[in-house]
């Protein structure tokens, strides 16, 4: 039976580890270091409490909400905010996509405090409602709707009319 569990989780993680890499992305701002400590950290955390996974109604949703809590937790750190100088860092090639467009979102999204930055990928990179976004997050409905229209107001003044550009390609 012990084999049985391990290799449930062995399938989930490898169904949502690129998902959840991809979200740690836009929570770390294009950071793909941090975003796969973040999560390796996520699915180590889900596979301690894997043996009582039968009481988590969404797996996916609860390893989301362990992936931004993680990440919360991380920003705490004094040491979230070291960045090292003097070398680009390894970058994966990109597939066609607009790199204007993905820098200029992601300097953008680095602009936002942690949980403002949380807000916007649950909310409109997830597509969670307020209500599970406010769970995710242990704050209210109405925190998170606040946040999220400072958030964007934010995206918007650092985007300013050049988003407008990028769409228009």
């Amino acid at each position: 039976m012990r084999q049985s569990r391990v290799d449930e989780f062995l399938e989930f993680a490898s169904a949502r580890s690129g998902h959840l890499f991809r979200s740690a992305c836009l929570l770390t701002s294009g950071d793909t270091h941090l975003a796969e400590d973040l999560t390796q950290e996520t699915l180590g955390r889900m596979y301690a409490l894997w043996g009582r996974i039968a009481r988590i109604g969404n797996p996916a949703a609860y390893a989301q909400t362990v992936l931004v809590r993680t990440f919360l937790s991380h920003q705490r750190r004094r040491s979230a905010t070291e960045r090292p100088l003097g070398e680009l860092p390894d970058r994966a090639p990109d597939t066609g996509e607009d790199p204007a467009l993905r820098i200029a979102l992601l300097d953008a999204l680095a602009g936002l405090a942690p949980k403002d930055r949380a807000v916007v990928v649950l909310r409109y990179w997830e597509d969670r409602s307020i209500e599970e976004t406010a769970d995710a997050l242990h704050v209210s409905s109405a925190a998170v709707r606040t946040r999220s229209v400072r958030a964007l107001g934010k995206l918007r003044e650092r985007l300013g009319g050049s988003i407008a550009e990028f769409a228009a390609r």
